[in-house]
């Protein structure tokens, strides 16, 4: 890909972002008056996005037609405040402003190995199920647990003949999933938010925008998921899963980065004591056995 054609998918990626954001919040919801008459646009008109930020109508539509180069703190913090945005929709703002400024542009390297001291961590977390993964959902070690509970991801057809194991593959190219993610919508609809706020991170990340591609062209719930331009960071939660051993199950996860390890992140889950879910990990473990990490086959 050319300089020029990554400057081209950055405007766009800019313009669908600010266009969606503003197409999404009502005069009624921005504190605005509303006169007689069909609105003929959804949501705010850039005149009065311009308004609330207290900038030109010309500087707003220079920015919305892609053009975030140059602009400053300030800007991007009224721009944010106009539109509404949340914590991750501001981040991904800000990595799009950084990312169409050259000289602010910083370092996207993503870490491809698991160190051995966080494999011995895994190694030593043997109640509970854990797994190391990047930002492309690519999952790069596991304990035995971990390995267990996210058997049929790891047993898919997809994998058989090419790695790394991916959950974001797994999730919207293997009918399985539906059965595996039991609130399969939610979990496609995060799935895509995280790779989406990913692209604003590192939009030159090659494996990430090939990821991208592929599933945008063989899945059409991903594509119709990509086009809303959502984003969302992976902290913490409850995932609601069915294994074919022991049923379903609905567990908290927790999701940490690894500073020293730019752009992986240690993913793990921790049930209620004394509740069904303690008692099938319980089994799985039995199963399976623990005390030693299982790297994925890319390893």
């Amino acid at each position: 890909m050319t300089e020029s054609d990554k400057k081209k998918n950055l405007a766009a990626e800019v313009r669908e972002f600010l266009s969606t954001r503003r197409a999404r919040i009502t005069p009624e919801q921005a504190g605005l008056p509303v006169f007689g008459g069909k609105r003929r646009v959804a949501g705010l008109r850039r005149e009065e996005v311009a308004l609330l930020a207290g900038m030109s109508v010309d500087y707003y539509v220079r920015l919305e037609r892609g053009n975030l180069s140059g602009a400053s703190d300030s800007v991007l913090e009224a721009l944010a405040h106009a539109l509404q945005l949340d914590e991750a929709e501001r981040t991904h703002l800000y990595d799009l402003a950084r990312a169409a400024t050259p000289s602010g542009r910083r370092p996207t390297v993503t870490a491809s190995r698991v160190r051995p001291t966080i494999l011995r961590l895994l190694d030593s977390m043997t109640d509970v199920p854990a797994y190391v993964r990047n930002a492309r959902f690519d999952i790069l070690a596991a304990n035995r647990l971990g390995r267990a509970l996210y058997a049929p991801v790891f047993d898919s057809p997809l994998f058989a003949q090419r790695g790394p194991v991916n959950s974001a593959r797994f999730m919207f190219l293997d009918p399985a999933s539906r059965e595996f993610w039991v609130d399969w919508d939610k979990g496609a609809d995060d799935a895509v938010a995280f790779l989406r706020t990913e692209t604003g991170r590192a939009p030159h990340d090659k494996a990430l925008t090939d990821l991208v591609g592929e599933l945008t062209t063989r899945s059409g719930d991903f594509a119709r998921r990509w086009a809303r331009h959502d984003v969302k960071f992976h902290r913490a939660g409850v995932k609601h899963l069915h294994h074919p051993l022991v049923g379903d199950l609905v567990l908290p996860y927790e999701a940490m980065d690894l500073p020293a390890d730019p752009g992986l992140r240690l993913n793990f889950y921790t049930p209620e004591p004394d509740s069904r879910e303690r008692d099938a990990l319980g089994l799985l473990a039995s199963w399976a056995g623990t005390g030693t990490v299982v790297p994925s086959r890319n390893e």
